[in-house]
């Protein structure tokens, strides 16, 4: 076999076999296929894309270029939760404990961030204590004793999605639905969950800016997920403006904290609740999406859900009493307010550049060397569709500086006030099953 005749193959339109695509992966993981070669592999399937099959097959060559985590130690159906990324996206730190509390086991590995606020884990470590560290053994105990963990990737998972993706980064290959819907799959398949819920964003927040883009990735992975034998659903979900009101790491675990007490704000607790009950459903602890939507609503209630929270911060050395008091958090010298200069409705919250100014306070890192500052962000004050008088306050901005002049003119110029009312924008846009 030789890859010319791959590449050629691929830029005439045609099918790749299963052995041709995994000869291309293989031999480009292992290094005895050139950049040069896979380069054009790329544009060519980008051009031309990949049917249903094709893509599978990619997603598969790259879970098994890699280490595969084994899950079968943990009892249930094992169902995991991916986002496409936003800003303040506090979903996974609420979610996992509503859903543990349900009796579905959630045994999450979770990345550091970069951009506009830190990652799963960088949020968990504001936690005084918090540690990601576990062995595998560690790992498959504490799933099995309390429902859920979250660790760090780890091990040789998926290299050649590594390889890849660096490569599609420099050769203009990244907006390509086969190359991105494979890169996000195999890595939840590689990471050993039975059923995989999906959180695709679409807005200017979103790495999809369109509704259309997003519903193309969408489909793209509950194909790859059900064809090869992960029951796989994804919802659509808006991110024109930040979720929630909190961006910044601690922030966030706060306003995490207030979800699980049924105090979140009523976007962040929507989320959940529609992610939620579907993987309570995938994990059979339902039979319809009404019944589970129910129980997680109890745990909510009945506090389950936030006595599992501290048993999963408890059990990976974090300080639990955070969770009655977060001001054990780590907290910013100063919290200035940004007055509004005009009363009226707030017509937008540009997520994007919301999501720069906390990145600027030193909320999330501008490249993968930068140290974040765990204590600073924002809290957003009003949302889309909000009523606003003139000198109220629209953020409150959390720093470890006075000299935020610049921040406070970013955000003044992407939060739009209009004299017209606005409507709040749709939350969950579709639903995306088998």
């Amino acid at each position: 076999m030789r890859m010319v005749d791959i590449i050629e193959k691929k830029r005439n339109g045609e099918e790749l076999t299963k052995e041709e695509i995994r000869f291309f992966v293989q031999g480009y993981t292992e290094g005895s296929i050139p950049d040069y070669q896979v380069s054009s592999l790329m544009m060519a399937i980008y051009f031309q894309d990949m049917n249903d099959r094709e893509r599978a097959d990619l997603t598969m060559a790259m879970v098994e270029s890699g280490d595969q985590i084994d899950l079968s130690g943990i009892e249930g159906v094992k169902v995991d939760k991916h986002s496409t990324g936003g800003v303040g996206d506090t979903t996974t730190l609420s979610l996992a404990a509503m859903v543990a509390a349900c009796g579905v086991p959630v045994a999450k590995m979770s990345g550091r961030g970069l951009g506009h606020t830190g990652g799963t884990i960088d949020k968990l470590e504001a936690i005084e204590g918090f540690h990601v560290e576990l062995t595998t053994e560690q790992f498959m105990k504490q799933v099995n004793d309390i429902g859920t963990a979250v660790i760090g990737q780890s091990g040789n998972l998926t290299p050649a999605d590594k390889k890849l993706y660096a490569l599609r980064d420099v050769t203009g290959t990244v907006p390509s639905i086969p190359l991105i819907a494979s890169s996000i799959m195999s890595k939840k398949i590689a990471a050993g969950a039975d059923a995989i819920v999906l959180d695709v964003k679409t807005g200017d927040g979103a790495f999809m800016k369109t509704f259309e883009d997003a519903e193309s990735l969408a489909h793209a992975m509950v194909q790859i997920g059900n064809n090869v034998g992960r029951n796989t659903m994804a919802i659509i979900s808006d991110m024109s403006q930040p979720l929630g009101f909190a961006i910044g790491n601690a922030l966030e675990v706060k306003e995490a904290i207030d979800t699980l007490k049924g105090q979140g704000p009523e976007d962040l607790m929507e989320l959940c609740y529609t992610l939620g009950s579907q993987m309570v459903v995938l994990g059979g602890k339902a039979t319809t999406i009404e019944e589970a939507r129910k129980k997680l609503q109890e745990v909510i209630a009945n506090g389950q859900a936030l006595e599992v929270f501290k048993k999963f911060i408890e059990a990976q050395g974090g300080d639990a009493s955070v969770v009655e008091n977060p001001a054990l958090l780590p907290q910013a010298k100063y919290q200035i307010e940004l007055p509004a200069r005009s009363s009226g409705y707030v017509a937008q919250i540009e997520a994007d550049d919301v999501g720069v100014a906390a990145m600027l306070l030193g909320a999330g890192r501008a490249t993968k060397e930068s140290t974040i500052d765990l204590s600073v962000g924002l809290v957003l004050r009003k949302k889309v569709g909000d009523r606003v008088e003139e000198g109220e306050s629209l953020v409150t901005i959390h720093t470890n500086t006075e000299d935020i002049n610049e921040i406070k003119e970013k955000l003044y110029q992407h939060i739009v006030i209009s004299s017209e009312k606005v409507e709040a924008p749709t939350l969950i846009k579709q639903v995306i099953t088998k």
